[in-house]
């Protein structure tokens, strides 16, 4: 009789890193930069973008390839280039006159602090966004917002709500280290968004890398990265892969270096290195229970 191979021992969650690639669906390039980097690189996770351009094509990209490992959430938007998925009559506190969202959080998010975004909005246009990636047989492991929107407790509340109907129990927590009176608000609204996940029951790592270095994390930022983590909490690392030509991301005026991340991400000696400081690359799906 053969003796059963015993299974390996599952890690302790404090050494997961989660690298997750923003965007899926802006571009075909993106999606494809994105494929590149799961299956040649580190990446381990991606955030999906509902209303995007190319989210057909991601998840065309999504069914032929061999991604069952990928995690794949739900990255909300309501800002953007891109119109909404309902109608201007649906979520007419979202839109303006031609039925189009805000371009940014900088447009955003005063009106939402004057009053003039309806929660019922939020949640009908959020649960929109859901549905369509559920619908092409995405089942999400965790929720995060576009341009990290749900630091704010009005759209915070919206996407828990809209998470735990569906049984989605894991949420980015952005985090940053910039100073000054911007880099103290990031810093207590995540706090905020801390606490109200934990008291909420959903899964969160521990740490957040990627708001201060959006568009940027190139060769050389991943090894000042590095130098200021320790595998002894959960940890996500944002990041954007992408080509350098791709004119369908032109209108997209962010000022990334999306090649240079793409470079970093598929480096073999990033994985090395990530390796020996004793990190165990995952998704969302390996997060320990809130707490």
């Amino acid at each position: 009789m053969t003796e059963a191979v015993p299974a390996p021992p599952v890690p302790p969650p404090d050494q997961l890193l989660i690298v997750n690639a923003d965007d899926f669906g802006l571009t075909p390039g993106v999606n494809r930069a994105i494929i590149e980097a799961f299956e040649h690189g580190i990446v381990t996770s991606t955030s999906m973008l509902a209303v995007a351009p190319a989210f057909h094509d991601a998840v065309t990209r999504w069914r032929s390839g061999d991604l069952g490992s990928l995690g794949i959430g739900v990255h909300f938007a309501l800002v953007g280039e891109d119109p909404p998925l309902l109608s201007a009559a649906e979520v007419p506190t979202l839109v303006d006159r031609r039925g189009r969202l805000s371009r940014s959080w900088r447009q955003f998010l005063p009106r939402a602090a004057c009053g003039r975004v309806d929660p019922a909005d939020l949640r009908r246009e959020f649960s929109a966004q859901l549905a369509r990636i559920r619908q092409a047989g995405i089942e999400p492991t965790h929720v995060d917002t576009h341009q990290h929107l749900h630091l704010w407790p009005l759209v915070r509340e919206a996407v828990f709500d809209v998470a735990s109907s569906a049984g989605i129990d894991a949420v980015r927590v952005p985090r940053g280290a910039g100073s000054g009176p911007k880099g103290a608000g990031v810093a207590a609204l995540s706090r905020r968004l801390a606490r109200a996940a934990t008291q909420r029951g959903f899964r969160q790592p521990d740490v957040f890398v990627g708001l201060d270095e959006a568009g940027h994390l190139d060769q050389a930022r991943w090894a000042h990265v590095l130098n200021g983590l320790e595998p002894r909490a959960a940890t996500e690392i944002g990041c954007h892969p992408g080509h350098a030509i791709d004119p369908e991301r032109d209108r997209y005026r962010w000022g990334f270096d999306w090649p240079g991340e793409l470079a970093a991400l598929c480096d073999p000696n990033l994985r090395d290195r990530l390796e020996q400081r004793g990190f165990v690359l995952g998704s969302f799906a390996a997060l320990g229970p809130p707490r």
